[in-house]
């Protein structure tokens, strides 16, 4: 850890909130990880629970900070950040995550961050700052995750269903066991994924502020993140993990398997590569492709459109929540200090 002493105050205050919105991502997000683990009867929620937790910690000291690079330097142009554009974006997310949360909306943190970002940076100097290839990377990840999730969860389960054709009820056991394993990968696949868009988050901060000439993420902020990010996602999700493991449809321990497996695949493949995508799309659009590859009429498609819709919102909404608070931060608080 820093020296505190020599660590410039508005960096302090920009961890604080920036490892709050990790909490509440983990908090959000674990929905994403058990939700079908519980419903499957595969786990207890606070066995689940925890494993996940312990799992999320893991990811990214396991597998790099690609994604954090993503996020902290290829979005928006360096110059344009400064404290208030970080705080403005990281208050914006954390709203958003909250609203959705209150009404079982699994929305996505990582649109919300990306929307709060792009909103305060366009209200502090306007669009010419935000990164146009840097955009085109993430959104071609946020936007084509959940297509394969719905695909390859649909072609996950007809090939297992190949694979086990002939196969007695009993089977069912040997699925609930399988979930150990993909679950598992599929919460150090989140903790990848999730917790270095904080990271990329502090790292942006700690060059905005002075702390640093050039932008890295050293091991306490890593740290720091996935700390943060488990300790949420420990905490549980409650109204999140009913819309996940019980509104699609009735979820047999065959469909929990073949989403799981689907899911970390396309996070833990994105996360190597430095493409930061939504868990939450990713997990739901696979839930639905592993229904559907029953049968189309097995999923409910309304509950489908309701979170479709919250996820078309995210991005435009909390870039304008973003643009608004960038404005009163500007105007109020950074001109008493």
């Amino acid at each position: 850890m820093p020296d505190l002493s020599s660590v410039p105050f508005l960096l302090i205050v920009i961890v604080v909130i920036a490892l709050i919105f990790d909490f509440l991502n983990g908090f959000h997000d674990s929905s994403n990880i058990v939700a079908t683990m519980i419903s499957s009867r595969a786990m207890s929620p606070r066995a689940a629970l925890t494993m996940t937790a312990i799992a999320e910690f893991s990811g990214p000291f396991l597998f790099g900070v690609a994604v954090a690079t993503t996020i902290g330097s290829e979005v928006v142009d360096p110059e344009a950040i400064t404290s208030p554009v970080i705080i403005a974006a990281l208050l914006s997310a954390i709203a958003w995550n909250i609203f959705t949360w209150y009404f079982g909306w699994p929305s996505s943190t990582s649109h919300a961050l990306i929307g709060g970002l792009v909103g305060s940076v366009a209200s502090a100097e306007g669009f010419s700052t935000i990164n146009l290839a840097g955009m085109e990377k993430v959104l071609i990840a946020l936007f084509i995750s959940p297509i394969l999730g719905l695909v390859l969860g649909f072609l996950t389960l007809k090939t297992i269903y190949f694979l086990a054709r002939g196969a007695t009820p009993g089977i069912n056991a040997w699925f609930k066991r399988g979930q150990l394993g993909t679950s598992l990968a599929l919460a150090l696949s989140h903790g990848t994924n999730d917790a270095q868009k904080t990271m990329g988050i502090i790292a942006m901060a700690m060059v905005t502020t002075g702390y640093v000439d050039e932008f890295h993420v050293p091991w306490w902020v890593v740290t720091l993140s996935a700390a943060a990010i488990a300790l949420g996602t420990l905490s549980g999700g409650w109204r999140l993990i009913e819309t996940l493991g019980a509104k699609f449809y009735k979820i047999r321990p065959v469909h929990a398997f073949g989403s799981q497996l689907t899911s970390a695949t396309i996070i833990l493949g994105a996360a190597l590569l430095g493409g930061p995508v939504s868990t939450t799309q990713v997990v739901s659009s696979a839930i639905m492709g592993a229904g559907s590859a029953d049968r189309v009429s097995k999923v409910r498609w309304t509950v489908a459109r309701d979170i479709a819709v919250a996820w078309l919102l995210t991005i435009p909404t909390s870039a304008l929540i973003a643009a608004g608070l960038y404005q009163i931060i500007r105007l109020v608080a950074f001109r008493v200090i």
